[in-house]
């Protein structure tokens, strides 16, 4: 028997309670299953087990290898499904996390294509712009705007992203163009708020070096969608991403605004802000949601 055979025998026995109950789940004699636990504790020499007539405990050594032995038999049956689902349709939940805007203008639609080609997968789209748990929350990836910190998250690269400020051009008309950052002040700032707190402080290059002023909001939401409709009913000027924007921007909905000093409302904004796909973790993802993730890109692109 090789080693993982004999792993996944170990957590059969643990997961079991015992020798006889798992000899019975696989189908092995008690004596069998002793012979090769027996072997297992000689090979690394250290005792696994501690067993009585009426039950079995870990040891302290035992309980280390059985931590990693669920890890490898784990991973092993994530291989056999990946190959095992090569030749099966799709199916299975999509749980995803994504920035209102974003969500309602490109996620969503995409979301529906790709299930009326997979009928059997099940799509969960939450719409947010605060930041999510992805492992408490169980979700198997999030879309995010910025550059994101170090985390044991895992990120690839979707899209280029820059932000911009916009207005409408009738707020233009009756209210003027700011022509420096300082001119704000003056006028009617639209903020999104994250986790109850207003994104007032908007950055800027000018005079050499990076700055910040912070505006005064004359409307506050935490929904991206929102300030963009505000923004188009000629409420004020707002801070977005491109991506959100172009749309409106391509018909002549809105104009930017102080292109030359733009930098962004995070601290981790520089001149550009790349959109993300982020993952919980790095280990075997499901082929349906593998398949969303470049089906979405190649949509996107």
């Amino acid at each position: 028997m090789s080693k993982i055979d004999d792993m996944a025998l170990f957590v059969q026995i643990v997961k079991t309670g015992g020798l006889a109950a798992a000899g019975r789940k696989i189908r092995l004699s008690p004596a069998s299953i002793t012979l090769r636990l027996n072997a297992l504790e000689r090979r690394y020499h250290t005792r696994l087990l501690n067993r009585t007539t009426r039950k079995i405990s870990l040891t302290d050594a035992g309980s280390r290898f059985f931590e990693a032995c669920l890890r490898v038999v784990e991973e092993v049956e994530n291989a056999e499904a990946l190959l095992r689902a090569a030749d099966e349709n799709l199916s299975g939940r999509l749980r995803i996390t994504a920035p209102s805007d974003f969500g309602r203008q490109y996620v969503a639609p995409a979301l529906s294509e790709y299930v009326g080609l997979y009928p059997g997968v099940i799509p969960q789209l939450h719409l947010t712009d605060n930041v999510v748990d992805l492992v408490e929350e169980g979700y198997d990836l999030a879309i995010r705007y910025g550059n994101l910190p170090d985390s044991n998250l895992v990120v690839r690269h979707l899209a280029s992203n820059y932000r911009v400020l916009v207005a409408s051009p009738g707020y233009l008309e009756k209210q003027g163009r700011p022509g420096h950052p300082d001119d704000l002040a003056r006028h009617r700032c639209l903020v999104l708020e994250r986790f109850g707190e207003p994104l007032d402080e908007w950055r800027f290059v000018f005079d050499g070096r990076h700055k910040s002023v912070r505006v005064r909001p004359a409307l506050t939401s935490n929904d991206g969608a929102v300030i963009r409709q505000w923004t188009l009913a000629d409420g004020g000027i707002a801070y977005k991403s491109i991506r959100d924007v172009q749309g409106d921007l391509d018909k002549g909905r809105l104009q930017t605004v102080l292109d030359d000093y733009v930098v962004g409302f995070q601290s981790s904004d520089v001149l550009t802000t790349g959109l993300q796909f982020v993952f919980p973790s790095r280990r075997y993802m499901p082929r349906h949601v593998e398949a969303f993730v470049e089906f979405f890109r190649t949509r996107l692109s």
